[in-house]
């Protein structure tokens, strides 16, 4: 699947897809495609201030459900205009089961990365065969579920990490001091991290994050608040800090370690980084690093146990964390990822990518001056030298702030084209 494209990505209006989202849209327009992102979170603050009415929660509910459908709507009319190749859509974007039915009708295919434990989150249930493709971070059951609803074509696609951004750094003593500690956590809350983590506190132990208010034995190590931390400072904490603790969330304070399947978007930051971590098991663990790779536990008592025995072997840490690094950079990006979706399209969709009307393009007409100007136009907008004249002009409207003159000398040519009926 090397064709360039045009990729209409929707991200959630919060939620821990929408970081995922913006890495999947990097890595789309690495690869070459032309990516237009529904800015879904721009719609969260009227999603949320319907709350402020005060109304019955039966009301509140279909108010919700409403302005969701109005959303739904605008992602459907932004399809037709940027006329895709592909609608991916990120777990929790807002399309509901009637524009997924447009979309279908314009002949626009539609895809789900859907990043979260389907156990979980059941609404897949509703949409999931409404979807031409749905990938998932899953294996068994899940995809013979999906099959008995009417959805074929699954795809299992792991979570990843963006090197370019999950990146080894250097931290100057004052970031050291405020990131760094032997033991590290960044994540929420959940019921199984509070009472695990009890048992850690004689450790150099410092806990980032939200969701871990209401415990005052944990509050004395939860860093500046509870407050959310961006995508930037987690970089920050993975880097400083000696061992990152990586345990999997579960509602269930009985299971501690629940050596479940998926596994998160974490474990592949902190191995980009080049960070030193310890994981919970996972029955999928294995499909992406091996033991040499990635130190794991069990059980509490093996990863107090493994705390302490690592914190004494430096070198080790820092080889284990190197090689898995290099595992994530061979196998494990965003770019591996999107790839592979867009070849298993390729392979699920008869007939897909549809090829465009060719025709002549405007830029025929122009002097060899102007075609030379244009092609370091496609260059400063990070487009590739063979992208079409629609792709450009695409381009050139999505851009912030005040257009260059050449910039509208491109639009002006568009409107041009488009009255005297000429190809693109």
């Amino acid at each position: 699947m090397n064709r360039r494209l045009r990729i209409l990505l929707v991200l959630p209006l919060y939620g821990g897809s929408l970081p995922v989202g913006r890495f999947c849209a990097a890595a789309l327009t690495r690869l070459g495609h032309t990516v237009e992102t529904v800015e879904s979170p721009e719609f969260q603050p009227t999603y949320l201030a319907l709350r402020g009415l005060k109304v019955a929660q039966d009301k509140l509910e279909h108010l919700q459900n409403s302005y969701l459908q109005v959303v739904a709507q605008a992602v459907v009319a932004k399809a037709e205009t940027f006329a895709p190749d592909l609608v991916l859509a990120m777990a929790q974007a807002p399309l509901s089961r009637q524009a997924l039915r447009r979309l279908r009708a314009l002949g626009i295919p539609t895809a789900m990365w859907f990043v979260e434990d389907f156990r979980l989150f059941t609404y897949w249930q509703a949409f999931a065969p409404l979807y031409d493709i749905f990938a998932v971070i899953q294996k068994e059951p899940f995809p013979a579920e999906l099959a008995s609803i009417g959805q074929a074509n699954v795809l299992y696609l792991p979570l990843a990490a963006d090197p370019d951004f999950h990146a080894p750094r250097e931290l100057d003593p004052a970031g050291r001091k405020r990131w760094g500690s032997d033991l590290s956590f960044m994540g929420a809350g959940y019921p199984n991290r509070r009472v695990a983590f009890r048992q850690l506190l004689h450790f150099d132990f410092k806990i980032w994050g939200s969701e871990w208010d209401g415990d005052p034995v944990l509050a004395p190590y939860v860093q500046e608040g509870g407050r959310r931390v961006s995508s930037d400072e987690c970089v920050n904490i993975f880097n400083a800090a000696r061992i990152n603790l990586n345990l999997h969330s579960s509602v269930d304070p009985a299971r501690l370690v629940s050596g479940g399947d998926f596994v998160n978007p974490r474990t592949f930051e902190l191995a980009s980084c080049g960070a030193f971590q310890l994981v919970d098991e996972r029955s999928l663990l294995d499909e992406s690093f091996t033991q040499d790779e990635i130190a794991r536990f069990s059980s509490l008592e093996e990863l107090k146990d493994r705390i302490a025995s690592f914190l004494s072997r430096p070198d080790e840490r820092r080889d284990m964390a190197g090689r898995a690094r290099a595992r994530v950079l061979a196998e494990h990006t965003y770019d591996h990822r999107m790839q592979r979706l867009l070849d298993f399209c390729a392979e699920r969709l008869e007939g897909w990518p549809r090829q465009r009307a060719a025709g002549p393009s405007p830029e025929d007409a122009l002097p060899e001056d102007l075609r030379a100007q244009l092609a370091a136009l496609r260059e400063r907008l990070g487009l590739a030298g063979d992208v079409g004249f629609d792709d450009l002009v695409w381009a050139v409207r999505s851009q912030q702030g005040r257009l260059g003159p050449l910039d509208t000398a491109v639009l002006f040519l568009d409107e041009w084209r488009k009255q005297y009926g000429l190809g693109g």
